[in-house]
């Protein structure tokens, strides 16, 4: 804690006097988390053969199948056991899928945990991700530790099916509908649409009433994203209910107004640096719009990165 604290002094004292892409750096370095230890794995019923799995990083989802079962996302390194003991108690059907929505530890590093015969299926932007994890320095929300995992474990847990746009498994009742729209927290985030149940799992695209996570290095775009967000919201029909990457249960009005969030804040951006206006300014002005209830009142420094990584796509 005294290191993290020495940091945050350091950053605040030096930040101004400092180039944007070591102020940045610098904000990722202190926002680095430690990864957790395994722990408890809670669970929600969200249909009765479909769950969200919670703790560990992002929203796991549980889909149990008359073969077997599929799993959406698998959290963060040492989580995969914990998972599959979960599981266990749920149903005595084993697991026969995985599907990541995208690459970040947070989401596939419980991957390697799981029998190597299962099935992992991934947008082809997110396999090409994974393979480079560990020839890159990690982001805010990873460790050194999650982006080696795969290559220590001779790559166990890696993609073994991928799809561009759209891929279908299974049929009827046990149909599971995966979409690419485009760009946003990467280049490469999957929905995962359960027809029959009328339910959608997000990832990280729609994490939750939030600020964006842009993941520059991996294709992310926070000047798209929203309008990522409006065509999912226009092409996939029929669903009530979606699974969040880090929150609760929301709904596709929720979809809808996190989609018109980004772009006000896409629009501020743009309209900023066209105005000339810094960085600091920009974060210091903004405030979310009362039109969004739920959304949290982001402090400046807060603002700074989502706002630094716009200004970074505008050049």
């Amino acid at each position: 804690m005294r290191r993290g604290f020495v940091l945050a002094i350091l950053i605040v004292c030096v930040g101004a006097s400092i180039p944007a892409t070591a102020y940045r750096e610098a904000l990722q370095q202190a926002a680095r988390p430690q990864l957790p230890p395994p722990g408890v794995v809670e669970v929600g019923k969200v249909r009765d053969n479909l769950f969200v799995l919670k703790g560990g990083g992002g929203n796991t989802g549980m889909f149990v199948t008359s073969t077997g079962v599929v799993v959406v996302d698998t959290k963060y390194p040492g989580w995969g056991r914990p998972i599959l003991e979960k599981i266990k108690t749920l149903t005595d059907k084993p697991v026969t899928m995985i599907i990541n929505t995208h690459s970040h530890g947070d989401h596939v590093s419980g991957n390697v945990e799981f029998p190597a015969t299962v099935d992992v299926v991934v947008q082809e932007n997110t396999k090409a991700n994974m393979e480079r994890m560990e020839r890159r320095e990690p982001r805010p929300t990873e460790t050194r530790e999650s982006l080696d995992l795969f290559k220590v474990n001779n790559y166990r847990g890696m993609p073994k099916r991928t799809f561009k746009d759209r891929m279908s498994i299974g049929r009827g009742v046990e149909q599971i509908d995966l979409y690419y729209f485009g760009i946003g927290h990467t280049n490469g985030d999957t929905w995962v649409v359960f027809p029959a149940l009328r339910v959608m799992h997000a990832g990280d695209m729609f994490p939750g009433k939030s600020l964006p996570n842009i993941d520059l290095v991996n294709g992310g775009s926070g000047l798209e994203w929203g309008n990522t967000l409006a065509r999912v919201h226009a092409g996939v029909k029929n669903v009530d209910t979606i699974i969040t990457g880090h929150s609760s249960l929301m709904t596709m009005d929720d979809l809808r107004m996190h989609s018109d969030f980004l772009r006000d804040l896409a629009m501020a951006v743009r309209e900023g640096k066209k105005s000339g206006k810094t960085v600091d300014e920009v974060s210091q002005s903004w405030q979310v719009p009362a039109k969004y209830p739920g959304y949290p009142k982001p402090r400046p420094e807060q603002l700074r990165t989502p706002v630094q990584f716009m200004f970074d796509e505008l050049k």
